[in-house]
């Protein structure tokens, strides 16, 4: 079985929440040019796609952000808002399918604002020196500083594409501002997924968006099991709190929702580093939150009574039984 998210990725891009995610609430806002591509393509969050023929009417179709070839001296940048302000840990600027039309190089610059900027009155601080890009692929690239930003301006240099910008970090949660419940393991909150079973279709990180998904593709869905056992996947909350509620919404899943589920969980406040092996090793004896629960079809469960105070957790394993799709998790509690 598989324990995404990849163990080969930084650890910044296992543990962060892309800031910069379409599904998440982040917007494209300006640019200097979009000719061949418009800069919202960018924060997509399906992965990039190449389509051979398809042409619009002003060249070749391309899945991304893509200037036009300038020819003053310049360079093109852009400007987004993040999907909620947080601290930045790194960033993968995805090149994908875009081979002689690339940006060769790309530089970050981060600020916090309570409106969206005009440009250089902004106050930009660098978070990505300006770093070498190639053709057609990831580039996992570390922040620099420790600052919390709202907006980003991206300059890339002279001009070209980039397929997807993704903005791994943490989400600011003002815990002194919090009054009575929250979603604890709402991306938007902070909320990462550690470690999955499986994740053959749709979006596991989708689990854990706002909102209800938008089609069976929109959520983690597993292979069909054909051994023994079940599936699994281990979220990290946004904060240690204590869990009063959950909710399991298994929206667009029909002839594939899983037939039970449960929730076990634990404090690891004590953990610390890239542990992610020794957690998915423990998570086998968690205490028991959530007893397995009959699901049905397209429908959302919400448990109260069903959940068992076991105290303050600062993660949780979500089991189904023995596979299928889930569109989203929520689980709300107070902050401890």
């Amino acid at each position: 079985m598989s324990t995404e998210p990849q163990t080969d990725l930084p650890a910044f891009a296992r543990q962060g929440v892309n800031l910069a995610s379409a599904g998440l609430g982040a917007k494209a806002l300006s640019c200097t040019d979009e000719f061949f591509a418009p800069l919202e393509r960018m924060l997509q969050d399906a992965p990039a796609i190449f389509i051979a023929d398809k042409f619009d009417d002003n060249g070749k179709w391309m899945d991304g952000w893509e200037t036009r070839r300038r020819r003053d001296g310049r360079n093109d940048h852009a400007i987004i808002r993040l999907a909620v302000p947080g601290q930045i840990m790194g960033f993968d600027v995805d090149t994908a399918h875009f081979t002689g039309n690339y940006a060769p190089a790309v530089r970050i610059e981060g600020c916090l604002s309570k409106d969206d900027p005009k440009d250089d009155a902004a106050g930009w601080t660098e978070i990505l020196p300006a770093s070498q890009l190639s053709a057609s692929d990831h580039h996992f690239l570390a922040a620099t500083g420790s600052g919390t930003y709202s907006h980003l301006r991206i300059n890339i240099y002279p001009d070209g594409g980039i397929a997807r910008l993704r903005v791994y970090g943490k989400p600011q949660l003002d815990v002194g501002a919090v009054e009575g419940e929250i979603d604890l393991v709402s991306a938007l909150n902070g909320g990462h997924i550690v470690a999955v079973s499986d994740a053959h279709y749709g979006a596991y990180h989708r689990l854990l968006a706002p909102g209800r998904g938008e089609n069976m593709g929109d959520g983690w869905e597993t292979r069909r099991l054909r051994e023994p056992g079940h599936d699994w996947i281990i979220v990290a909350l946004g904060a240690r709190g204590k869990v009063d509620r959950a909710v399991v919404d298994t929206a667009f899943f029909k002839g594939n929702f899983p037939d039970r589920c449960s929730l076990q969980g634990a404090d690891l406040s004590e953990f610390s580093g890239e542990l992610d092996d020794a957690i998915v090793t423990s998570s086998m004896f968690w205490e028991t939150m959530l007893s397995e629960q009959k699901l049905s079809a397209d429908a959302i469960h919400e448990y109260g009574p069903e959940v068992d105070d076991i105290g303050p957790v600062t993660h949780v394993r979500f089991n189904i039984f023995p596979d299928g799709g889930v569109s989203r998790l929520r689980l709300f509690g107070m902050l401890a």
